[in-house]
């Protein structure tokens, strides 16, 4: 699907690269050297979510992250295909075959959370350490944050062009977002641009609405060192989940912010990447 000029121009910069992978046009970027870290967004979200942290990050790691298929810049996928976490989990792991990288560390918001640790279960010997920042997975009915809910009415996929609104993505911002102020014109106009992009409105309720198997259960297996990040005032995944994810994975450690919400790395960028150095540990190059 071919982008607009203007979002080509706003949303693009000289680390902005397309590849195919699965025959689908993925955006992302690659900056910095040492050892490399995928970053992995969250439903509703795009590569963009980590861009204080890449800036911050860059100067000690190879920092790749991507726009998952219907979100951000990429392609949607095709409607004749089932679309879910496995898929995703299966984009991630090609996309980083597509660029030859045999081992990463990996970090995952809310649904690239899910994604991280089902691709971590996948190919334990592909990931180093893990990542969780307020992470998707546990499929209780008090876990699915607000526009899932909202996505799973009746005949919402048929007026989806039309639903999504610049105002109602403001309303999910202030719910994700402690600090207000945080919330300015322009992170508005880039979440609504990019979320509301065409193919990506059908692709996100083609995804909330598909099948999901809980797959929890298997936490227990990751061996990976697991660093555990979550915002006290989530409005969107509880936080009682964040203990969830502490006592099913074996080697893993927990730090809660008491002022934060559902995107930790976004909020608080500066203190979060502290926590991701000082867990990342010593710096080498693969």
């Amino acid at each position: 699907m071919a982008i607009r000029k203007e979002f080509l121009e706003k949303y693009t910069n000289k680390h902005s690269r397309f590849i195919v992978v699965d025959g689908k046009m993925i955006h992302y970027r690659d900056e910095g050297s040492g050892q490399p870290l995928l970053l992995v967004h969250g439903a509703f979200s795009s590569l963009h979510t980590f861009n204080e942290w890449t800036n911050i990050l860059k100067n000690h790691y190879r920092i790749i992250r991507l726009d998952l298929p219907g979100f951000g810049l990429s392609d949607a996928p095709d409607w004749e295909t089932p679309f879910g976490v496995d898929n995703l989990v299966n984009y991630v792991i090609n996309f980083l075959k597509t660029l030859e990288i045999e081992k990463c560390h990996i970090a995952g918001s809310s649904l690239g959370g899910w994604i991280a640790w089902e691709s971590v279960l996948k190919k334990p010997k592909m990931f180093d350490k893990l990542i969780l920042l307020s992470s998707a997975g546990f499929m209780d009915s008090r876990s699915i944050p607000t526009p899932f809910l909202m996505a799973r009415t009746p005949f919402a996929d048929k007026i989806a062009q039309f639903a999504i609104k610049k105002n109602l993505v403001e309303l999910f911002l202030k719910q994700v977002f402690v600090n207000q102020k945080r919330i300015t014109d322009e992170l508005v106009d880039r979440y609504y641009d990019l979320f509301a992009r065409e193919g990506n409105p059908e692709a996100f309720f083609r995804l909330v609405n598909g099948k999901f198997k809980d797959d929890t259960l298997k936490l227990k297996k990751i061996k990976n060192e697991t660093l555990i990040i979550w915002g006290e005032q989530d409005k969107w995944v509880p936080m009682n989940n964040a203990f969830k994810f502490k006592d099913n994975i074996p080697n893993s450690d927990l730090v809660i912010y008491d002022d934060l919400g559902h995107i930790p790395m976004e909020e608080a960028p500066d203190a979060t990447a502290e926590d991701i150095q000082e867990f990342l540990g010593v710096l080498v190059t693969y």
